[in-house]
């Protein structure tokens, strides 16, 4: 169990007999009342966000949350499927919705690593989501060409990578470049090394 101030960020927990990943939290104290924590919480079934303030005088569950490696496939209609990187038979599929702003960063054949859920009265768990690394490498597909004078928009530019995924890059940035992105912000990182 869960004290109302270590439902942080990147929690689990188990709220309403659903698991939930804690966005943000903020404890603070209003006049002379007892401190509360306001969290913003994001439903791994359905993707809904919800905001949610817990007294000191609750408790939450922490969810049993774990994870497995997986293939990424392809991508159907809003379905992302995947396949166990041992046996590429077993394969499942994982709703757009529940990936969530990471989907533009799968590129196929990609390992990710997929979050399970398990609830007390189940043996065998429900996949809830993926779990990217912090920073990938994609190539760049199209990239405009840097024009003079472009300098003083601040010096970057639209670009569209292999994923289909458009980010701002520097002006330097060129098609067929290969650039590393962080993919819990979208931004640009760094050109990869050769």
């Amino acid at each position: 169990m869960l004290e109302y101030s270590e439902i942080v960020e990147r929690k689990y927990i188990i709220f309403n007999n659903e698991p939930y990943e804690v966005l943000s939290s903020h404890v603070f104290r209003k006049q002379m009342r007892k401190p509360v924590n306001a969290t913003k919480l994001r439903n791994m079934i359905t993707g809904k966000i919800t905001e949610q303030s817990f007294h000191q005088a609750e408790k939450v569950e922490e969810a049993d949350i774990t994870t497995k490696e997986a293939k990424f496939l392809y991508t159907n209609k809003g379905e992302f499927w995947f396949a166990d990187p041992k046996d590429p038979a077993k394969r499942f599929k994982i709703d757009e919705n529940l990936i969530g702003y990471q989907a533009k960063f799968l590129k196929p054949n990609s390992i990710a690593e997929v979050l399970v859920f398990t609830a007390d009265d189940e043996e065998e768990g429900m996949m809830i989501g993926t779990k990217l690394p912090i920073k990938v490498e994609l190539k760049v597909t199209d990239a405009p060409p840097a024009l003079k004078g472009d300098t003083a928009t601040g010096g970057s530019k639209q670009i569209t990578l292999e994923t289909g995924a458009i980010i701002m890059a520097p002006l330097f940035v060129s098609e067929n470049d290969t650039v590393v992105v962080n993919t819990q912000t979208g931004e640009y990182v760094e050109r990869a090394k050769k």
